[in-house]
C-alpha cells in the first residue's frame, strides 16, 4: 500500500475521494454544466505516486491543483496540496457515453500530494497556488469553493465510511492544462489574506 507523508510519518490511506466541479470557474473552463448535487468521485490507493507523468500510456495528461485534507479522529486534521491527475481526452469521451471516470482519473500515478501540515480549522482561509517554469497557472482559495470543507465531510458521511488516513480531495481552480515533461511545478500553501498570509507549505515537483 502505497504512503504519504504527514510530519515525520508515513500515513496509509485506504481510498481517496475526490470532488468535481466545486469551482464555478473550473466549471465554465471546461464547459461543464453546473451541478444539482456534489460530485463525487475516488481514486485508490494505488494511483498515489511521487512521480509526476507528463503521459501516461501514450496519452497526455492534465494537471489539477487542490487542497488536500487528511481525516483522522473523526475530522480533517491535516491539509496538503495534491495534483489530481486527468486523462482529458478520455474523460471527455466517457462523460459522453454517460459512464464512470475511473479509466481517466483512478490509473497509477493518478494523485501526488505534498507533505501534509497539522491544522486546527479546515475551514480556515487556506489560499494556494501552482507555478510551471515560474509562471503562476492556477491559484485557489476555499472562499471560492462552492462546497466548503465541512460540507463536504459531513455530505460523505452520510455515505461513505471514512477510515483514519484517508484523503479527501475538494476541486480544482480554473487554470488546469496539459502537463509539459522537464517542468518544474511548484505549489504553495498559505493562511490567511494575501497580504498577510501565513505561509504553511512550499513543494516542488519536476515533470517526466
Amino acid at each position: 500500500m502505497k504512503s504519504v507523508v504527514l510530519g515525520k510519518n508515513a500515513v496509509v490511506p485506504t481510498k481517496i475521494i475526490c470532488i468535481g466541479r466545486n469551482y464555478v470557474g473550473h466549471i465554465h473552463e471546461l464547459g461543464n454544466e453546473m451541478p444539482d448535487d456534489m460530485v463525487v468521485f475516488l481514486k485508490p490507493n494505488s494511483a498515489i505516486s511521487t512521480v509526476l507523468l507528463a503521459e501516461h500510456q501514450g496519452e497526455t495528461l492534465h494537471y489539477e491543483t487542490e487542497l488536500c485534507f487528511m481525516f483522522q479522529d473523526g475530522h480533517f486534521s491535516s491539509v496538503a496540496i495534491g495534483l489530481d491527475l486527468t486523462k482529458r481526452d478520455l474523460q471527455n469521451q466517457l462523460k459522453a457515453k454517460g459512464l464512470p471516470w475511473e479509466r481517466a482519473k483512478a490509473f497509477d500515478g493518478a494523485a501526488l500530494f505534498s507533505p501534509f501540515v497539522a491544522i486546527d480549522d479546515a475551514e480556515a482561509p487556506l489560499h494556494f497556488t501552482l507555478s510551471i517554469n515560474d509562471n503562476l497557472v492556477q491559484e485557489g482559495h476555499i472562499d471560492l469553493m462552492i462546497y466548503k470543507p465541512q460540507t463536504i465531510l459531513s455530505e460523505l458521511q452520510a455515505f461513505i465510511s471514512l477510515d483514519e488516513g484517508d484523503i479527501v480531495m475538494t476541486g480544482t481552480p480554473k487554470g488546469v492544462g496539459s502537463i509539459p515533461a522537464n517542468s518544474v511545478f511548484n505549489v504553495t500553501l498559505s493562511r490567511g489574506a494575501q497580504a498577510s498570509a501565513e505561509p504553511l507549505l512550499k513543494w516542488q515537483w519536476l515533470s517526466v
